[in-house]
């Protein structure tokens, strides 16, 4: 005669699983019992501020739109929206390391530090220098170049 297979163990992890199937089960039809009950909001509707609300909007307060006033993406700058800046800074040498080849200068209008490089320079420089230069993107910043003394 066979030995069952099934053992003590095995009996009672079953009897869990068919446990924790029943609760999910009654917690299932509590869930359908509730929403049943309580009617809650059926509709929702945007008001002009963007909140939602349980009352429709006016109508008489609907603005009509045409689909050509939409405007997608950003919009297309005028000639009179530009503004002209001029390129060309006025500042000061306040440190130059003529044997390195870079030095800084500091912007007149605004007391930045900019980073300057031999390679930049139109003439020779020295510390305390008045100079005009113009800005480029470097890799760490703003460089100046195109400088010259004044």
């Amino acid at each position: 005669m066979a030995k069952s297979q099934q053992t003590y163990n095995k009996i009672e992890k079953e009897k869990a699983r068919q446990k924790k199937r029943e609760e999910k089960l009654k917690k299932k039809e509590a869930r359908k019992a509730e929403s049943k009950d309580s009617q809650g909001i059926q509709f929702a509707y945007v008001d002009q501020y963007g909140n939602l609300t349980d009352t429709p909007p006016d109508p008489s307060e609907k603005i009509k739109v045409e689909a050509e006033d939409i405007v997608l993406g950003i919009p297309k700058k005028d000639d009179s929206d530009i503004e002209e800046v001029d390129p060309i800074r006025k500042g000061k040498v306040s440190f130059f390391d003529s044997s390195k080849g870079f030095g800084f200068i500091i912007d007149a209008e605004n007391s930045e530090k900019y980073f300057c490089h031999v390679s930049g320079l139109l003439d020779t420089i020295i510390e305390n220098d008045k100079v005009q230069f113009e800005l480029e993107r470097g890799m760490k910043g703003m460089n100046a170049v195109r400088v010259k003394k004044i």
